[in-house]
C-alpha cells in the first residue's frame, strides 16, 4: 500500500481557547477522509488524541490513528525504572480505508488495494516506531528497524501462520474475529468492520484481551 503520512500529533490550544493552526490542520486531515474512524469504546476513560493520517499518491487519505492513554515513546531498558510495572500505558486504533486496486484520480497509475493484512503492517510498523531495544547502540537501531519492519511486513502477509492467534473481539457491540500477536515490546491485532474499514490496533502495558472498538461520531472533540 503506497502512501504517505502526514505528522499529526494533538497540539495545545492557543490563547483565548481558540485552536492552534497546527491542531486545525491535524483535524483537517481526518475530516477529509471518506471513511469512518474507529477507537477504543466508551469503555476506555483515558486520554484520546489524533496522531497521524496517511495519504495515498494522489492524496487522498487512506488511514490514520487514534492514540488512547499514555503518549507513546521510544522504550529503552537501560532508562527503564527498576519495576514490573510498564512504564506507560496506551494503545493505538489504525483505521484503514478498504479499498480494491482502483486507478489513481489523475489516471496516471495503479492504487493497492488494502486488506487486513494492509492494518497488520501498519500496526506492526507503528508499534516499532516507539521501541528500541536497549541493548542496541543508537547506530544500529536504523539497521535494526529496518530489519524489523521487513519482518513486519513478512508477518502481516501471514496472518493464518504460527505468528498469530485469534481473539474476539467487540467492534460497534458485536463480537468480531482479529489476528493477534505478542512480542516483547507490546502487541499487535488486525481485523476488519461492517463500516467499510479494515483495523489495526498495537499498544503496550494495557491488555488487549478487554479492549472494544466503536466509530467516532465527531473526530473534530479529539483537538
Amino acid at each position: 500500500m503506497e502512501t504517505t503520512s502526514r505528522s499529526a500529533a494533538q497540539a495545545p490550544a492557543a490563547e483565548g481557547g481558540q485552536q492552534a493552526p497546527s491542531a486545525r490542520r491535524t483535524v483537517d486531515g481526518y475530516l477529509l477522509a471518506p471513511f469512518p474512524w474507529y477507537g477504543l469504546d466508551e469503555a476506555f476513560t483515558g486520554p484520546r488524541r489524533l496522531m497521524q493520517v496517511g495519504t495515498a499518491a494522489d492524496g487522498a487519505v487512506t488511514h490514520g490513528s487514534i492514540g488512547h492513554g499514555d503518549e507513546p515513546s521510544v522504550r529503552n531498558e537501560h532508562v527503564a525504572p527498576a519495576t514490573d510495572e510498564p512504564r506507560e500505558k496506551f494503545a493505538v486504533v489504525v483505521t484503514v480505508a478498504a479499498n480494491p486496486p482502483r486507478r489513481s484520480a489523475d489516471g496516471t497509475g495503479l492504487l493497492e488495494a488494502t486488506s487486513v493484512s494492509s492494518a497488520a503492517w501498519l500496526a506492526g510498523v507503528g508499534l516499532l516506531s516507539c521501541t528500541w531495544p536497549g541493548h542496541l547502540d543508537h547506530s544500529l537501531r536504523d539497521d535494526w528497524l529496518e530489519q524489523q519492519t521487513e519482518t513486519a511486513w513478512a508477518l502481516a502477509d501471514d496472518l493464518d501462520g504460527p505468528e498469530w492467534s485469534t481473539l474476539s473481539l467487540p467492534v460497534d457491540g458485536v463480537p468480531a474475529p482479529f489476528h493477534y500477536r505478542e512480542s516483547e515490546f507490546g502487541w499487535v491485532l488486525a481485523g476488519t468492520t461492517q463500516q467499510g474499514v479494515h483495523l489495526g490496533a498495537y499498544g503496550r502495558g494495557m491488555s488487549a484481551y478487554g479492549l472494544g472498538f466503536a466509530v467516532i461520531k465527531d473526530v473534530s472533540a479529539y483537538t
